[in-house]
């Protein structure tokens, strides 16, 4: 029985781990600042656990108190999944810098089950010993174990259970499974263990019965194998036409569409990508990174009869969800790639006349590696000598809140002779955090052209003019700190 303990305690340590990064990463994305914190979290728990439950087994060696410390886990886990989201808008209301939010919201949420489920392994050597000249070989097996149940849970969670299930449901079944552990291990206290199982399973029910409720209501949480989506119904705020919008964030949409008007373009950053064409009236082949709810590739297709659009969206879930909520289908004139961006580029030995980007992890993390130099150096070769790269950011351009902004614009003038920017909803304010538009190319392009589209008049107006200042590094594979970067604006 200890054996199995400590190999489903290890296991359980890993899935609430993983399923940890699913919970924040809404809130403040999964870069490598969002990782350290968990990481280093539950690394902390672990150890103080370890040690907690080697002097309680010195003092008091009983299955009681292990069946009792396994049901304690269970039940904190149980409370995460009910409580884990009031706490998470109570952070993402407030202006604490990242490193100590993130922090500090990993230590709410998953240190009281990590601490108690690290002192299940020396609790369970304490009680497997027999003999002092066999205490090596006991704990190296039952550490092994434990370590064995981590590797187990690690590729049972990433590779199946967080695809098929949602990080709610998954915390509910572990807390069920370990409650159901600690009535193995120990009969005694069985009521209140019993007591305590029933309660996580009708917890269980009543919380997928309101996500079945906010389904029917038109409100959407799920995840698929790369991210957590959320799908809802709103409204324009400008017109007040009813719409459906993506996000991976509570704070920004992703994606929108109009219920009446499936391939209109709902987000200003999405509207001005239809200035590529006023940049380049000829362009007929057209990259997209990043498909999210597939607003422009939609419209891109109907406004331009003879267009060519290839998108490359890393997650299948995201394409499938934008097939079933955003009226995504297929089309001759389109193809989808689902792969990283980065490995795209890389080996992708086409042209294009348009290349747009919107690729986010959240709002504080950019994946980094399409941001560098080398990157910038393959969109240019793969942009024809009339071509714009058009690039969507969310940062201000000056002070402290612009230094991402400003280490991509360099890094894009590394490479291209033409690059200019667009502030979409302050252009007068460089302080403002809003979506900025990159645009860059090998020639000149007509700035001033006119344009018979009223919001390309409007955002072809908005052209930053005052000077970049140099002060922050170009961004290279070899060094692009771009999450710190990022992380230190918000």
């Amino acid at each position: 029985m200890l054996e199995l303990i400590v190999f489903v305690c290890g296991a359980a340590v890993m899935v609430l781990e993983m399923v940890g990064a699913r919970i924040v990463a809404p809130y403040f994305g999964s870069s490598i600042v969002v990782w350290t914190a968990l990481i280093g979290t539950v690394l902390a728990s672990l150890s103080l656990g370890y040690w907690w439950g080697g002097r309680i087994a010195d003092r008091n060696p009983r299955l009681i108190t292990l069946g009792r410390i396994i049901l304690f886990a269970g039940l904190c886990i149980g409370l995460v999944a009910v409580a884990k989201s009031m706490i998470l808008d109570f952070w993402g209301l407030d202006s604490t810098p990242i490193y100590f939010a993130v922090t500090a919201i990993n230590l709410v949420l998953f240190a009281p089950a990590s601490i108690l489920l690290g002192m299940i392994s020396p609790y369970a050597v304490r009680l497997k010993m027999v003999a002092v000249e066999r205490a090596g070989s006991t704990a190296g097996r039952l550490y092994a174990l434990s370590t064995l149940g981590s590797i187990v849970g690690t590729f049972f969670a990433g590779f199946f259970l967080i695809a098929v299930m949602g990080s709610t449901s998954i915390l509910i079944l572990l807390a069920v499974v370990l409650i159901v552990l600690s009535l193995g291990a120990s009969m005694a206290d069985r009521g209140t263990k019993v007591a305590a199982l029933v309660v996580i399973v009708l917890l269980g029910l009543g919380l997928n019965a309101y996500a079945g409720y906010l389904q029917n209501g038109g409100f959407h949480d799920l995840d698929t194998h790369y991210s957590r989506v959320f799908i809802y119904k709103s409204e324009d705020g400008a017109s007040g036409r009813p719409t459906r919008a993506m996000a991976t964030t509570p704070r920004f949409t992703q994606s929108a569409m109009y219920l009446d008007e499936p391939t209109g373009l709902v987000l200003k950053y999405t509207r001005f990508f239809k200035a590529a064409w006023s940049f380049n009236p000829s362009a007929r082949r057209c990259l997209v990174l990043g498909g999210g709810g597939y607003s422009f590739p939609k419209y891109a297709l109907v406004a331009h009869p003879e267009l060519h659009v290839e998108v490359v969206e890393l997650d299948p879930g995201v394409t499938h969800l934008a097939r079933l909520f955003f009226g995504l289908e297929d089309h001759p004139r389109m193809r989808i790639h689902h792969e990283d961006g980065r490995t795209f580029i890389n080996r992708s030995r086409d042209t294009f006349d348009v290349i747009l980007g919107d690729v986010f992890n959240s709002q504080y993390s950019v994946p980094f590696h399409l941001t560098t130099v080398e990157t910038v150096r393959r969109l240019h070769d793969m942009l024809e000598e009339d071509g714009v790269v058009i690039m969507n950011t969310i940062t201000a351009i000056e002070g402290p809140g612009g230094r991402f902004l400003r280490a991509q614009f360099l890094t894009f003038a590394e490479v291209f002779p033409h690059v200019h920017l667009y502030p979409l909803q302050h252009p007068e304010d460089g302080q403002a955090v809003q979506n900025v538009m990159i645009v860059a190319s090998k020639k000149a392009l007509p700035l001033d052209a006119a344009s018979p589209d009223p919001d390309v008049r409007m955002f072809l107006g908005h052209r930053w003019t005052r000077p970049i200042p140099s002060d922050v590094p170009i961004l290279t594979d070899e060094f692009a700190p771009v999450e710190n970067i990022m992380a230190s604006n918000w």
